[in-house]
């Protein structure tokens, strides 16, 4: 069952190792009230369910945007391994740059519960273990972003005007305490059959290694549309023992409709 909350937390890390650019758009791919859902496979087993959702909030007097991400295992992976998992990540819309980051969670037994504030001009991330009751400064790298901003992040700055097939982008991620530089490789177009009618998407990569459950290089697979929203649709892991899928189930609250390939 630790692969199914593995693959769980690829929803929300994942699609979140990408660009650490300046904007090079205006053009806002998401907006206050969007709802992405996604059903996660094993198999033939429906294992986990995973959503984020985008509000407006106001956080020391300023605007911001709160993505709440949320996470469970379902049916009888439940039964086995129980996982409740929620998080929140308040940040700056414009730059995408966060603010406050919170994470609670529950893994089969497991618990963490924890604040982070950011402060961009610092450089500094304040880290709350609300559990232990302890408090810990520490530096973070140029642009640092949490393990939910990352993936908004990733969708105001992608575009293939911007990158070509090979090429490699790293973001700088502030997660578990720890300054993380992650690298992705951009594969290229390719248009996939989901629930929604074909979709030409962007695929990515990030780079991975061979360990007791990834396969090595090229492990995971992420698509992401190629259209206005730049919406993470599809994540695939190939495991030592079989594979894990998970796509888009629902959404709502999009900026602009998804484009589908349409029959010649």
């Amino acid at each position: 069952m630790k692969i199914i909350l593995l693959y769980l937390k690829c929803i929300f890390f994942s699609i979140n190792l990408i660009f650490c650019q300046t904007p090079s758009t205006e053009f806002e791919p998401f907006k206050a009230g969007e709802n992405l859902e996604y059903r996660v496979h094993y198999g033939i087993f429906n294992a986990s369910y995973a959503s984020l959702t985008l509000s407006n909030e106001e956080l020391d007097g300023e605007d911001v945007l709160l993505a709440s991400g949320y996470g469970k295992t379902i049916g009888l992976a439940r039964l086995f391994f129980k996982v409740e998992d929620y998080y929140s990540s308040y940040f700056k819309s414009k730059k995408v740059q966060p603010k406050l980051f919170k994470r609670n969670i529950y893994e089969g037994g497991y618990t963490k519960n924890l604040e982070i504030s950011f402060d961009s001009e610092k450089k500094e991330a304040t880290v709350k273990n609300i559990k232990k009751g302890t408090t810990d400064i520490i530096t973070t790298n140029d642009n640092a972003q949490d393990l939910i901003s990352s993936l908004y992040y990733l969708r105001k700055n992608l575009s293939e005007d911007d990158i070509k097939k090979g090429d490699f982008f790293t973001i700088n991620m502030f997660y578990d305490s720890k300054n993380r530089e992650m690298a992705l490789k951009y594969l290229g177009k390719e248009v996939i059959r989901t629930k929604y009618g074909k979709i030409e998407c962007l695929k990515l990569m990030p780079a991975t290694n061979r360990s007791r459950i990834f396969k090595g290089e090229g492990s995971i697979t992420i698509w992401i549309t190629n259209d206005k929203n730049k919406i993470p649709i599809r994540i695939q892991a190939d495991l030592l023992v079989g594979s894990i899928k998970a796509d888009l189930n629902n959404y709502s609250g999009i900026v602009s409709p998804i484009l589908t390939k349409q029959k010649s």
